[in-house]
């Protein structure tokens, strides 16, 4: 099944291919400073100037080619530059490239864009050897903004600028079909070294499979300043006089830097500095938010015991979400059905009980949006009364009564988890039924979609499932992925649970992993590297005891194979959830230990990420039958909170940073 399945995915151009951001994959997403570049306002706009070609600037090309290392036959790149009129000798500052993939091992360049005095070069390794597209007269060295879309066929080329009459190009050779991008990476303002540097202003570089880029952005209000994907950190507006509308350059913007405790950041502190004496930040004002410049790096020193959150039952999970003008809420699935499940909401630094909704035995919660609504769905295990049919339900937030409705009903066969996602603008929602009524473990979960016209889910997809425990969807690239946590199939707990992937309007098997009572997935990146952690719940066979202290297992993406692999097992007792947070530069995650075979009083362990060595535990939190653990943050510091399936308590830990 796998490999039909991959030639089906790249066999043809897939209409689900989406732009991708090249340029945002090298800048940080949280204002912090990046080595070898800075950010600089000229002309309008904001843009990239490069200073040397570093690591950080690179990334590896399985990132983007994740099932198929071939680069597109058909594709566009959309880039927007601002190139000086300075008196340098092009000598000197001549075939300067905007991007390149290159072969590590032998340095060979693969494909590259590429400027010299008044011309466009695309260049990559053709069945020939080496090719080259080149368009003349094309002036870029005039101290302007221009926006560049080159489209790129098997046989012709069209490079246009500004919006303006496109350039045609005949290939000599036929653009290749199977130029291979395995062991290449992508290096961003440079072709990996210091000659070839692009000593100008970069804005926007996308790169659109499958299709010409040009309809998606012409004709344009600003020709030479298209937009179809721009980094968050270089969308803002530039800085504007307070005594006019005119825009400054850099040089003519009056800098204040405020110190003590944080400012205001409005539009009139736009481009101002606010140095943070306790922190020894120095932070930027973008007209809504102060981005990072230069700080020292939080530490997790120790964990603190914060809040005791005493519940009307046990809590089997917990939600955590924001409602914007409202706060933060903790939803808590709560076994017992009266008086049901609990709402709070974070007030002056506790949690403080906000709303009752009627559940029975509710297993999770899940927050999720549509356009501008906000949705809660619940997971009811059973029914209201025996032998009723068992109805999870969707509530809507109210505006006007500052709570949720009840809003739709789906029946569910003891559901234990919801996941919602966003594939191409719709909206989905999968819940995993664990098991029937007369208790047949092996059943169909549901994938729900969203009718725009009814304002309803609807089935979309069955997917067949053996005690499905949980969801987790997440996106690598362009592709998505659906994983489910498979935790008995009637007789062992030893089965297999799967991964998906989103291919023709529907989910296909990528992948099995063998799993032993498995009850959680959690995806997670560090760098360019992808994991997945899996909590194995228990060990049953058809004979002999059940094994409780078994390892759990995290994963990561191997590029070459294209499949899921080991990578560190951990030893885990009864595990029924993971958590994978960061703390200034640091990874952790946090294991729900739940029961050992005897006692439901254990340690559930925070694990620092170690690099070569994996992740190592760092703290030890004594927990009771513990079943969630959710991570956060507020104006008054970093938190993790833990609830019990076992008491009615649940607990909110400060962890202390220095």
């Amino acid at each position: 099944m796998f490999p039909q399945l991959l030639s089906l995915i790249f066999s043809s151009p897939s209409p689900d291919l989406r732009p991708v951001d090249l340029l945002s994959r090298v800048l940080p997403h949280n204002g912090e400073a990046l080595s070898g570049v800075r950010i600089v306002q000229e002309g309008g706009a904001r843009g990239v100037q490069f200073f040397s070609p570093t690591q950080a600037l690179t990334f590896p090309s399985s990132q983007l080619f994740i099932n198929c290392p071939l680069f597109p036959a058909e594709f566009s790149i959309v880039a927007t530059v601002k190139d000086s009129n300075l008196p340098l000798s092009f000598e000197i500052r001549h075939n300067e490239y905007l991007f390149a993939v290159v072969k590590e091992d032998v340095d060979q360049l693969l494909l590259g864009m590429r400027f010299s005095k008044e011309k466009v070069h695309l260049i990559y390794q053709g069945s020939m050897g080496r090719e080259r597209l080149s368009f003349k007269r094309i002036r870029l060295a005039d101290n302007h903004w221009h926006s560049l879309v080159l489209a790129v066929s098997r046989h012709h080329a069209t490079l246009t600028l500004d919006c303006g009459i496109p350039l045609e190009l005949v290939h000599k050779q036929p653009f290749p079909s199977d130029l291979s991008t395995d062991g290449s990476r992508f290096h961003i303002g440079s072709r990996r070294k210091w000659k070839g540097l692009f000593s100008g202003l970069l804005r926007q570089l996308v790169l659109l499979p499958g299709s010409d880029a040009t309809p998606r952005v012409c004709p344009s209000f600003e020709p030479s300043l298209v937009e179809l994907s721009i980094p968050t950190i270089l969308s803002n507006m530039p800085v504007k006089s307070q005594l006019n509308d005119v825009l400054l350059p850099p040089y003519e913007t009056e800098v204040r830097v405020t110190l003590g405790s944080k400012p205001a950041c409005t539009s009139a502190e736009q481009g101002q500095l606010w140095f943070d004496t306790l922190k020894r930040g120095l932070f930027l004002c973008d007209g809504a938010y102060w981005h990072s410049m230069l700080q020292e790096k939080d530490r997790l020193d120790y964990v603190d015991d914060y809040q005791d959150l005493y519940t009307t039952s046990e809590t089997l999970d917990i939600e955590l979400f924001q409602i914007p003008s409202v706060g933060l809420f903790a939803a808590m699935a709560h076994r017992a059905n009266k008086p049901g499940s609990a709402i709070y909401l974070w007030n002056h630094g506790q949690f403080q009980l906000y709303q009752n909704i009627s559940t029975f035995k509710a297993q999770a919660w899940k927050q999720f949006t549509i356009g501008r609504k906000m949705f809660l769905a619940v997971s009811n295990s059973v029914g209201p009364v025996d032998g009723e049919r068992e109805l999870s339900v969707i509530y809507r937030w109210s505006n006007k009564r500052l709570k949720f409705v009840r809003y739709q009903t789906l029946e569910t066969h003891s559901a234990r988890d919801w996941e919602a996602f966003h594939i191409n603008n719709e909206a989905f929602l999968a819940v995993a039924n664990h098991r029937t009524e007369t208790g047949n473990h092996n059943i169909d979960s549901v994938v729900y979609k969203w009718n725009p016209g009814t304002k309803t889910f609807e089935v979309n997809q069955t997917i067949s499932t053996s005690g499905a425990y949980d969801w987790e969807f997440f996106t690598v690239g362009p592709y998505h992925f659906l994983a489910v946590a498979n935790a008995f199939d009637g007789t062992s707990t030893q089965t297999d649970s799967s991964i998906y992937i989103w291919l023709n309007g529907a989910f296909q098997l990528f992948q099995t992993i063998r799993t032993f009572g498995a009850t959680d997935w959690e995806m997670f990146q560090i760098g360019n590297r992808v994991f997945l952690a899996l909590a194995n719940g228990h060990m049953l066979c058809e004979r002999g005891p059940s094994l409780y202290t078994i390892n759990s297992t995290i994963y990561e993406l191997d590029m070459t194979t294209k499949m899921f692999l080991k990578f560190q097992d951990i030893v885990t007792y009864s595990a029924v959830d993971w958590e994978f947070f960061s703390v200034g530069d640091e990874h952790f995650l946090v294991v729900a230990n739940s029961y050992d075979g005897s006692s439901y009083s254990l340690n559930s362990v925070i694990y620092r990420w170690q690099g070569y060595e994996g992740f190592v535990p760092v703290h030890r939190l004594p927990t009771i039958g513990c079943s969630d653990w959710e991570f956060f943050t507020s104006a008054e510091g970093s938190y993790l909170m833990y609830s019990s399936a076992k008491a009615p308590l649940s607990k909110v830990f400060k962890l202390r940073i220095h």
